[in-house]
């Protein structure tokens, strides 16, 4: 991949993701510790230590865009692998946030935030995950916005549910958890944050 270099943007993005909280990314010095050990890693367009640099050399259109935030399946291998004690899952956290703030997620990846969506709403809802309702969501979700007409699609996944079904892993009721009122209340003031951020 061949990208512009500006001068400007290069300190901005750095500030902007350090800011929103991300570390200093001038620490890391492209030992490759955290692409060696992704266990993901066969499956992004860009390694965690490149993800890095891009933001260093202010390439943001570039990293917002990427497959590997959100391919990242926030494991902390990388985190706990840099010599720097960089966060890099972290790191993965703020590029996604900016990237779905800005409207910046790759057509590729719009299904992977779908399920992200459906995943927190069912921890929402029932204070853990309710693994059969998260994704009868999620196929709802994706059904409709790829105008599928035909019903099959939303269980062409059913077989690989049946042995966990028969090894007791999958539950056709949800198991709520005592506090799951507190739960929903973490949701209600992360909302209310970002209403006060938007309003500001």
């Amino acid at each position: 991949m061949t990208a512009k270099i500006e001068q400007g943007a290069i300190q901005s993005f750095a500030k902007e993701v350090e800011e929103a909280g991300g570390g200093r990314v001038a620490d890391c010095y492209q030992c490759g510790k955290c692409s060696a050990g992704c266990p993901v890693a066969s499956f992004m367009d860009l390694l965690p230590h490149q993800v890095v640099r891009y933001v260093q050399l202010g390439l943001r259109d570039e990293v917002l865009a990427s497959r590997t935030i959100w391919v990242c399946a926030s494991c902390q291998t990388c985190t706990t692998r840099c010599p720097k004690e960089f966060e890099i899952a972290h790191l993965m956290d703020i590029l996604r946030e900016i990237s779905l703030k800005e409207g910046k997620v790759a057509v590729s990846e719009k299904d992977k935030l779908t399920f992200h969506r459906a995943f927190l709403k069912s921890v929402e809802h029932h204070g853990r995950i309710f693994e059969l309702g998260m994704i009868q969501n999620f196929k709802m979700k994706t059904a409709a916005k790829q105008a599928v007409t035909d019903p099959r699609v939303l269980f062409q996944d059913a077989m690989m549910g049946k042995g966990m079904l028969l090894k007791n892993k999958l539950h056709f009721l949800p198991g709520n958890i005592k506090g799951k009122k507190h739960v929903k209340r973490i949701f209600d003031r992360v909302r209310e944050r970002e209403k006060s951020k938007v309003r500001e």
